[in-house]
Parts: C-alpha cells; structure tokens; sequence
C-alpha cells in the first residue's frame, strides 16, 4: 500500500500507481472531507453519487412527487374553503 508524506504548507502528492488507478489528471478537482480519523478526497461526480445514493437509501419508495402534489392539493382545498367562508359572512 503506497504511504503519503505532508509536505510544506500541508501539501500531499498522490502517487502515479493511484492517480492513474483513479484517473486523475492534473487539474483535477477534489473534494476533501473528515470522516472520522480519516482523510477523504473525492472527485464532485463521486461526491454527487454518494449523496444520491444516501437520499435513495433514506426515502425508500416514497414517491415524493406525488407526496408534494398531494400536500400542494391539500393546501390549496383548505384555501378554497377559508376563501368560502370568508364570501359567506354576514
């Protein structure tokens, strides 16, 4: 397993073996994170993945489509009424 030293200014260098592995050229973008002792550096398009896949794995199979339309039909009948009664008092 390659080691990597911090250099000056907190400065690291990935080796050949796993940039070539990972298909980083120079200029590209990492993300750094902490997740717990350990340093993460991802790419954004794996960034966005893994916050894809921890959504799909929070909602299950809620269709939050139609739950939206649903509370969205709901508030405009509340409305309506609050709107009728308003036109029918004295």
């Amino acid at each position: 397993m390659p080691q990597i030293k911090l250099g000056r200014q907190g400065r690291i260098v990935i080796p050949a073996e796993i940039r070539e592995e990972l298909g980083l050229d120079e200029g590209t973008q990492l993300i750094a994170r902490v997740d717990g002792k350990r340093l993460l550096l991802e790419t954004p398009d794996a960034v966005l993945a893994r916050i894809r896949q921890e959504f799909r794995a929070n909602i299950g199979d809620r269709d939050l489509v139609a739950e939206l339309i649903a509370n969205r039909r709901e508030e405009a009948r509340r409305e309506d009424e609050e709107i009728e009664r308003y036109r029918n008092r004295p």
